[in-house]
């Protein structure tokens, strides 16, 4: 899609106190906002929210593979954040969730209805560049679902990809989720099972042909 820029200054509730659009990067490159309905006037209010939002988030991978590649999730609701800090704990959800506060939904077209909204930052200049919704939306949930809505995608040297954009070769990203604050490089066993893997399937493909 189109990339266009963001001009206007967007404030959102979050556990903390009131952040910008900018701040939901959490200093990361990209962003994937979520509109879920959680408010008053939703099928399930006080106690859920909408039915095919939650069962949206329940399929929510762990965010930590999400961040190793530069991109942040994150949910966004005109509940309050004490009703959204009660509903995740009975859920056993992790994703961050903010309070739309102002025209942030009408203005990207979420304001009757469920949408991921992306967003790339180039130092604090902000971009929307794709939107996803209706049956779009039922297909995320793993990371890479994600990336592959977002500009720098997979971020692996297999795509097809404009110059400069960050590539590394394929699964030698790949971590533990709590290891990869610990572990910046890949550890050399990583890379020789990784490699031993490709190996293993390119041996199989040249065989059947």
């Amino acid at each position: 899609m189109p990339w266009f820029a963001v001009d206007k200054s967007y404030v959102f509730e979050a556990p903390n106190g009131k952040v910008s659009l900018l701040d939901l990067f959490q200093g990361r490159r990209q962003l994937i906002v979520y509109r879920s309905f959680f408010e008053p006037g939703v099928f399930g209010w006080p106690d859920h929210a909408c039915r095919g939002c939650s069962l949206g988030a329940d399929q929510v991978s762990h965010l930590s593979h999400l961040n190793a590649r530069d991109t942040t999730l994150v949910y966004a609701s005109r509940a309050p954040q004490p009703d959204i800090a009660r509903l995740k704990a009975r859920m056993g959800w992790q994703m961050p969730w903010v309070t739309i506060t102002d025209s942030f939904d009408k203005d990207f077209g979420v304001d009757e209805w469920h949408g991921h909204i992306v967003f790339f930052r180039d130092g604090d200049r902000v971009f929307r560049t794709y939107f996803i919704n209706n049956r779009a939306d039922e297909a995320m949930g793993t990371v890479w679902s994600y990336l592959d809505i977002t500009p720098l995608g997979r971020q692996e040297v297999w795509e097809d990809s404009p110059a400069g954009y960050p590539q590394t070769p394929p699964y030698k990203w790949w971590n533990w989720h709590d290891n990869y604050d610990a572990e910046a490089a890949p550890h050399p066993k990583w890379v020789e099972v990784s490699d031993a893997g490709e190996a293993a399937f390119r041996n199989r493909d040249a065989a059947r042909k």
